[in-house]
């Protein structure tokens, strides 16, 4: 998709019936937190993406959550990298920065507008690199690729609160269970 010579979609298609979505980047953003909410079940973090994405619930809801998270992803196929990608950031634990870093590079003052999606993401993705937000994933990224000074690692072991990303949960309902009945079992002893 090319922001300069396209319309941006405020629909998707789902087996041959259009349905209207909502395209501000609040709604995406809690779609988002959803998917890295470790206390949601899968069900769970489908209704939030129907919920925030959709006007009406459409039919098919498997294909409307799978082209829904081809929206989120702004257009692209969603695809599983072989190997996890190095975190940097989290639109979370990052928000004040990011809404700062937005306001500094662009003159938008996200609580004042509304932005779709996937303007919201071309603009994110061009943060000037002299925010607060760029030097920290930029900080972040020479510490976990092993590239940090000295004085950075020493700045990182005085305040790893401030620059680590926390990981979203990847273990499975199955695998939860079997660790807290696991905990209850030495704590018992």
């Amino acid at each position: 998709m090319n922001l300069l010579t396209q319309q941006l979609p405020d629909a998707i298609e789902i087996d041959g019936v259009e349905y209207k979505i909502k395209t501000d980047y609040r709604g995406c953003l809690r779609i988002l937190q959803a998917l890295e909410d470790p206390e949601l079940s899968e069900q769970e973090r489908c209704f939030v993406l129907i919920d925030n994405l959709f006007e009406e619930i459409p039919t098919n809801v498997q294909r409307a959550v799978d082209l829904g998270l081809k929206f989120i992803n702004t257009g692209d196929e969603v695809v599983e990298p072989e190997e996890e990608p190095m975190r940097l950031f989290s639109f979370d634990h990052d928000g004040n920065f990011i809404y700062a870093a937005f306001q500094q590079t662009h003159g938008i003052d996200l609580e004042q507008t509304t932005i779709h999606w996937w303007k919201f993401m071309a603009l994110f993705m061009d943060l000037g690199s002299e925010t607060a937000f760029c030097q920290l994933v930029s900080f972040r990224k020479r510490i976990k690729s092993g590239t940090a000074t000295k004085e950075e690692l020493k700045e990182y072991r005085n305040n790893p609160e401030l620059f680590d990303v926390p990981e979203p949960d990847r273990r499975t309902p199955q695998e939860k269970l079997e660790e807290e009945a696991f905990l209850r079992l030495i704590n018992t002893e």
